[in-house]
């Protein structure tokens, strides 16, 4: 079989594993899953040991690529920065470090200071089309509204951020799509540029620090006032990368996800407008029954049991939060999605453990205010039928429509 049809089997898993989830959970110990080279993760409560045992599951290789790179594309990439551990893919004192800054920047208080501006470009974003009577979401909004977002939370200026976003997506795509070589060096450069972006707010910050994430990285990461040397450039571009992608990333998809799910079900659509008093628990709803990143990788640090398997070390295992998410264990009725479900913040959207989302609140408010805003502008949103059922991106990092069109 060739790297292609490995790919394609894969894709097709990517855009729907729940058969493959309900199939795990059901089975006995741990299923091994070829085309994830890894033994699935899949019931609730064995994901959630897992997360909790971080010292026996590495999350080294959280994020192992599904594309080898060619030598062209790799060239290129040596012209920027890292990689390097970030919070996603370090342990123990490591991950501390990575943690603590983000913790700081992205607390109660950061986050309500936020929402003034989130709500302003939502509300400019919906100004954009609202008089249309049609739009495609996922790109008139979804894909815009985060990257405004987490771009002023780091502190860059808004004419930076659609480069910064660009940038973002393209690391994803070079990584986990399958690229001709000349597609692969294009996606590579990109990459570069967003680093050397990045790398000039880190250098001005540590000269003239503001109130801003950059500045708390750099100084979390790099204390003290001396110039920052070349490795430690290299590791706030690399966590500060990180943080735009996942921040972003993650949001995007969940907005696209959960109008897909409440228009997809105008029964649920119609209680959502009646009662706005539900956008907390629809919020909810929508990233247990369906969310963004839908699995991480771990790596056994020593022979340990799960599931009442026994694993060497070294063994790679896929913790799946969508599977987890849907576990009848915990969830009555856990394949439907219902906005009135009670106790639906028990999920593991959001990951569980140490390294538990630092962003989830503000993805949270995101959501919410899209919802408020919706409804309240747009009430009578629905998806267009004039267009194909919404098809789900072939990934396990942003699960999410391809292109959500809907009329009002």
């Amino acid at each position: 079989m060739t790297w292609h049809d490995d790919q394609a089997r894969r894709d097709e898993l990517y855009r729907d594993p729940y058969p493959l989830y309900d199939r795990a959970r059901r089975t006995e110990g741990l299923t091994y899953v070829p085309e994830f080279d890894a033994w699935l993760v899949a019931r609730d409560a064995d994901v959630r040991e897992v997360l909790l045992r971080a010292e026996d599951f590495s999350s080294a290789n959280a994020l192992l690529p599904d594309v080898p790179l060619s030598e062209a594309a790799l060239g290129v990439l040596q012209r920027g920065f890292g990689p390097r551990p970030t919070v996603v893919s370090s342990d123990g004192a490591a991950h501390r470090r990575h943690r603590a800054p983000l913790n700081r920047g992205l607390s109660a208080a950061r986050v309500a200071a936020l929402l003034p501006y989130a709500r302003t470009c939502a509300q400019e974003l919906v100004d954009g089309f609202a008089a249309d009577g049609a739009a495609e979401l996922v790109e008139a909004y979804a894909r815009q509204l985060p990257g405004m977002v987490v771009g002023r939370l780091i502190g860059l200026d808004p004419a930076d951020v659609p480069a910064a976003v660009h940038g973002g997506y393209r690391a994803e795509e070079l990584l986990f799509r399958p690229l001709p070589p000349e597609g692969q060096v294009a996606a590579a450069e990109d990459v570069v540029a967003l680093q050397h972006l990045l790398d000039g707010y880190v250098r001005d910050r540590r000269d003239h620090p503001r109130d801003d994430m950059c500045s708390t990285m750099v100084a979390a990461l790099a204390p003290g006032d001396a110039e920052l040397t070349l490795e430690q450039r290299h590791e706030l571009v690399t966590s500060l990368q990180n943080l735009l992608i996942a921040g972003f990333l993650t949001a995007s998809a969940l907005i696209g996800t959960m109008l897909m799910h409440l228009l997809g079900d105008r029964r649920q659509w119609q209680l959502l407008r009646a009662d706005p008093s539900l956008v907390p628990a629809a919020v909810e709803e929508a990233v247990r029954h369906d969310t963004a990143i839908q699995a991480f990788r771990r790596t056994t640090t020593r022979p340990v049991t799960l599931a009442g398997m026994k694993l060497p070390a070294g063994a790679a295992v896929l913790v799946a939060y969508g599977s987890a998410n849907r576990d009848g264990e915990r969830y009555e009725r856990a394949g439907e999605f219902d906005i009135t479900r009670p106790g639906n913040r028990q999920h593991v959207a959001f990951g569980y453990g140490p390294h538990g989302c630092p962003g989830s609140q503000l993805a949270r408010e995101q959501l919410r205010l899209t919802l408020e805003l919706f409804i309240r502008r747009m009430p009578d949103l629905r998806l267009d039928r004039a267009h194909p059922r919404p098809r789900m991106r072939p990934t396990l990092i942003h699960r999410s429509p391809q292109a959500l069109h809907v009329t009002w």
